[in-house]
């Protein structure tokens, strides 16, 4: 089996599209023989609201960024209980090459949180291929008191990786998951966390691995 790990190095500012060429202009190359391109994303959540949440790909098509805007679960006065979990799902439509498969091999989050003492939150993500009952799934926790930046990384063992079906379009769903536990806190303590960074974006990318198939 031969496997490549693909990293990107920059990330597009636009996810579809490409520049505009004038018949008098020379045509642009063709695109890498292992180039990965992501043709569609939705996202659905109540940590993703509609017109809150982008996707962009990187330039080589490698990996891809996901930056949300709304993205917050909190507890404390004020709040509804259904405040304190907010979850996100990205279902992604991946074209891979000729003769190729893919993975999700690492993914990369970020954000703020603000936890009294006695209060924790949890961040998780799932990964998974439309149809296939295998999911690969991740858990970081973070206790109280804690009022900082955060950031986890995702790293799958190439033996637990779970790949498209060869010769097969099927979407890749990606669902995360912020969740804030009261705990001993008090009630009237505030708590939070959120992807987002300091200029009011989370940044999440995600690097993806081919496979030949066989």
């Amino acid at each position: 089996m031969l496997l490549r790990l693909l990293a990107a190095t920059s990330v597009a500012t636009s996810l579809f599209g490409s520049p505009a060429f004038a018949d008098s202009l020379p045509l642009p190359p063709p695109p890498p023989q292992d180039r990965i391109v992501i043709d569609s994303v939705t996202a659905n959540g109540t940590g993703c609201p509609t017109g809150t949440s982008a996707v962009a790909v990187s330039p080589d098509g490698t990996a891809f960024t996901v930056t949300y805007s709304n993205y917050i679960a909190q507890i404390g006065p004020g709040t509804s209980p259904a405040d304190a979990r907010k979850d996100c799902q990205l279902s992604l439509r991946v074209h891979a090459p000729g003769g190729y498969t893919y993975a999700v091999v690492s993914a990369g989050y970020s954000g703020f949180a603000s936890l009294a003492a006695g209060a924790s939150a949890t961040q998780r993500a799932g990964y998974r291929f439309q149809g296939d009952p295998r999911t690969t799934t991740s858990n970081h926790h973070f206790k109280g008191p804690f009022d900082n930046n955060w950031r986890t990384t995702d790293t799958v063992p190439v033996a637990a990786l779970v790949f498209a079906p060869c010769g097969e379009e099927r979407s890749l769903d990606i669902t995360t998951e912020l969740q804030i536990d009261r705990g001993t806190s008090s009630p009237s303590a505030t708590s939070f966390m959120e992807m987002d960074s300091t200029d009011g974006r989370i940044t999440t990318v995600y690097r993806l691995a081919l496979q030949r198939c066989q």
